[in-house]
């Protein structure tokens, strides 16, 4: 599937359908909030609000919210504060107490994921991408992606889903049960011998499972999907994906430097 817009991970809460009330506030929260966590609102913490309000920021099937407690403690609104000058008061605090953690949480779960190295291993970029054997536009991707990768400077960790054809499953276990997987993915999308779909050990059939669900989980539809950190103006590190191909000045983005 081919995608060539984007969609910047830090608008939406990457961990759809990953809920659950946070640690430290399933105990103690508030009736009212509680009762939204019940509903399937997952509480990721606590911030000061004006008026004697208190803010709680949430997430439900990817998209983050605002919940003001008030001063009573037996009402909850969800929304967007406002000021009188019309000024949000609410964005900030969703990027710091909702967004931030759970990106942060997404690039654990990645790194924990079964992926198969693309590049040096003490490159200083790292990139996770849902690669399928049988997508055209992986293929292109890893092309397009020689330059930075050859030169030292990129690592792509290539979470190997089967999604696309009925023998996607099998060529991804293939791949990750080879004996050299990075030599056998090489070989694949360079052309030099493509993939076979295999029946692998349990173990194996079960790390490409666990991937098909992460990539389900995150709310993701497209291969490749690809998942890097960037810096922000304030010098916070964030993350940002890409779904699809990248057009040519996203794939700079992405790689975080022009092609050596």
């Amino acid at each position: 599937m081919r995608l060539n817009h984007y969609t910047t991970i830090s608008r939406f809460v990457l961990l759809a359908g990953l809920g659950g009330v946070s640690t430290g506030y399933a105990d103690d929260l508030p009736a009212p909030v509680q009762a939204l966590a019940d509903q399937g609102l997952e509480i990721h913490g606590q911030f000061d609000a004006p008026g004697g309000l208190r803010g709680y920021g949430a997430s439900v099937q990817g998209q983050d919210m605002a919940i003001y407690l008030t001063p009573d403690g037996e009402h909850a609104v969800v929304g967007t504060l406002t000021d009188s000058e019309g000024n949000d008061l609410t964005e900030a605090q969703l990027d710091e107490h909702v967004r931030a953690p759970l990106e942060a949480q997404t690039w654990q779960l990645l790194s924990e994921s079964h992926w198969i190295q693309d590049g040096d291993v003490d490159a200083s970029r790292v990139i996770y991408t849902f690669t399928d054997a049988n997508c055209p536009y992986c293929r292109q991707l890893w092309q397009d992606v020689r330059p930075w990768v050859e030169a030292g400077k990129v690592q792509l960790r290539h979470i190997m889903v089967g999604i696309l054809a009925p023998d996607s499953p099998g060529k991804a276990a293939a791949l990750l049960g080879a004996g050299d997987p990075a030599a056998t993915l090489h070989a694949h999308e360079s052309g030099q011998q493509e993939v076979e779909a295999s029946a692998q050990p349990r173990e194996i059939e079960e790390q490409v499972y666990t991937n098909n669900q992460l990539f389900e989980e995150l709310g993701l539809y497209a291969t490749p999907t690809s998942v890097f950190q960037r810096k922000t103006e304030n010098g916070n590190v964030r993350l940002d994906r890409i779904q699809g191909m990248p057009s040519d000045e996203r794939l700079i983005d992405m790689m975080g430097s022009e092609a050596p």
